[in-house]
């Protein structure tokens, strides 16, 4: 039985498991990009969320499934950089594959790059740790006082507005889709607009309608990234609605379904990016405020737009915390007649 060593953290709420592929004895992912390497990851004739099966992607689902995870699980193998330019490179996956983006995961990365000594970090001040993503170089500022992290900011690639007010018939009525891509493409939807509100009680019928739109979008010219299919097509439906403004600027409230039902925990890292995108081009948010972006479990992370000139579009940071939650040494017996495991 050979281990699969990984660390754990929480980004307001939402798990992220890691695995050092080196560290792990994991055989390198063939490509020259980290892009290339998830296509890699992938599979021929495979999608992000129907991966083509191979060894690497057995060892994701045995971190996903029960028991050693759940179906709200979600992590990221470890791989070098596209150049020197970078601290390392990561490959998001969840329980149904692979992501292209992923805010609070990059987050988790940034304190557990300090936490490990990868990335060198002061007492007091800040450190910035370069990561290279599928959808392109992102950067987690780790915020240190007296020894201890107590924050981290993700500033992600530029985000920009892919379609507006698309109509998309639901079991619930007619909804009105923004589509913005932040690193990976999101349907944006006022929960009210079906007739329904950000809550726990209401998950249901929340993940049903994120199902329902993103089945929808699946053809639609507004999910397609000029950089190819593996950034198209809609990763995740965030249902939003509003609450009263703060001095600083909007206040939301929202639940991302992604993949295939799967729940963010967290407000959605790149998603609050691609939320900053929609509020920005309606002259609702601009330099100098914020967006206090709440999750349906009580979580919070601060988005905001950054003054600086981007020809593909607009730069976000979000910032948050995360926690390490555990060490693990994963095993497979080979006379464990569950095997990887099970999702429920």
């Amino acid at each position: 039985m050979t281990a699969v060593r990984t660390v754990d953290y929480h980004t307001a709420g939402e798990p992220f498991r890691i695995v050092d592929t080196a560290a792990a004895g994991l055989p390198p992912v063939p490509g020259d990009t980290v892009a290339e390497r998830c296509a890699t990851a992938i599979g021929p004739g495979g999608s992000g969320t129907a991966p083509r099966r191979s060894p690497l992607d057995d060892v994701r689902r045995l971190l996903v499934q029960e028991p050693r995870g759940h179906a709200g699980m979600y992590g990221g193998f470890v791989v070098p950089p596209d150049d020197d330019g970078a601290h390392f490179g990561v490959l998001f996956w969840h329980k149904d594959g692979y992501s292209t983006a992923c805010g609070h995961g990059t987050m988790a990365l940034g304190v557990w790059a300090v936490d490990t000594g990868r990335a060198a970090a002061p007492d007091d001040g800040d450190a910035q740790v370069r990561i290279d993503v599928p959808s392109g170089r992102v950067t987690a500022t780790v915020h240190r006082a007296g020894g201890r992290t107590t924050g981290v900011t993700f500033r992600n690639v530029p985000a920009r507005v892919g379609a507006r007010k698309v109509p998309v018939a639901t079991t619930l009525g007619l909804a009105e889709v923004d589509i913005a891509h932040a690193g990976a493409c999101y349907a944006s939807v006022a929960a009210r607009d079906l007739g329904l509100e950000v809550t726990r009680a209401a998950l249901p019928e929340l993940v049903r309608a994120g199902q329902e739109i993103r089945a929808a979008l699946a053809s639609h010219p507004g999910t397609w990234h000029p950089d190819g299919p593996l950034l198209s097509g809609v990763y995740g439906v965030i249902l939003h609605e509003e609450l009263p403004g703060t001095p600083f600027g909007p206040h939301q409230r929202n639940v991302t379904v992604f993949a295939d039902g799967q729940i963010d925990r967290s407000p959605c890292g790149s998603g609050t990016s691609a939320r900053l995108a929609l509020l920005a081009e309606d002259g609702r948010i601009g330099p100098g405020e914020d967006l206090l972006h709440e999750s349906v479990t009580g979580t919070v992370f601060t988005g905001r737009v950054v003054p600086v000139g981007s020809r593909d579009g607009l730069v976000t940071e979000v910032t948050g915390t995360a926690y390490r939650t555990g060490e693990h040494a994963f095993v497979r017996d080979p006379q464990d007649a569950l095997g990887a495991g099970f999702l429920l």
